[in-house]
């Protein structure tokens, strides 16, 4: 029953998801409010999925931490689930994604749309240089900048280097950051076909004020996520 429910959720997630974008394909000559919309709605609806097919419910915690207008939230990511959530919890967010991303036909175009944040993970110091140009438009309208510090997904209890773009962001744009914990790796495993009927949590933890000297923010940042979500997991 479990591998037949993954194997239903999978088949109305890429149909829900290949469906919109064909149908908010006109937004792309549009204002970019109607790609973010349709971003909105494949996070709503792929939440409604798992709890609906595999039993999968969906907590969030701690929103009173987010900061109104521009801020960067610092996000742990051990699945899939992290890269389409935040468009339901913070509306308009500038995520930042490899740029690989942008080669899935028509996807990449309403990520270009939305204004997400493309960086080549082999640029060195010049995508970081892009990384946070991009960042300080977002943070200028407003938005959110949604970066997931380790760069990649690590499974729950992994161990994996923070990469200095996180560092390079709080450094230059002046701005709170809020860490994010999860355990969003226990229901839906990295790399796997598998989901587990349970509950992820997102946990909005208290934001990190701007100044510090980039060591001390690295190093609070690091052991605020990770001991959260490793405090997630063990719950």
């Amino acid at each position: 029953m479990r591998v037949l429910r993954a194997a239903l959720f999978q088949l109305c997630f890429y149909l829900w998801g290949a469906g919109l974008v064909v149908l908010f394909t006109p937004a792309l000559l549009g204002p970019r409010q109607g790609s973010v919309f349709g971003m909105r709605l494949f996070g709503h609806g792929t939440v409604w999925l798992l709890r609906v097919i595999v039993g999968i419910h969906v907590e969030v915690r701690g929103r009173e931490h987010v900061p109104k207008g521009g801020c960067i939230v610092a996000a742990k990511h051990q699945s899939a689930f992290d890269t389409l959530i935040y468009h339901p919890l913070l509306g308009d967010p500038a995520i930042v994604m490899k740029r690989e991303l942008l080669w899935i036909p028509l996807y990449g175009l309403h990520s270009l749309k939305a204004r997400m944040i493309p960086v080549d993970r082999l640029g060195g110091p010049s995508a970081l240089k892009t990384m946070v140009r991009l960042g300080r438009a977002a943070i200028e309208l407003g938005r959110p900048v949604v970066i997931f510090p380790q760069g990649t997904r690590v499974a729950p209890g992994a161990q994996a280097p923070y990469q200095p773009g996180l560092a390079a962001l709080y450094s230059q744009l002046g701005v709170p950051v809020v860490p994010v914990a999860t355990n969003s790796g226990i229901c839906w495993p990295r790399r796997s076909f598998a989901k587990h009927a349970g509950t992820i949590v997102v946990e909005f933890l208290p934001p990190i004020p701007p100044g510090l000297p980039r060591k001390q923010f690295s190093a609070r940042a690091e052991a605020a996520i990770e001991a959260a979500s490793n405090r997630l997991i063990a719950s």
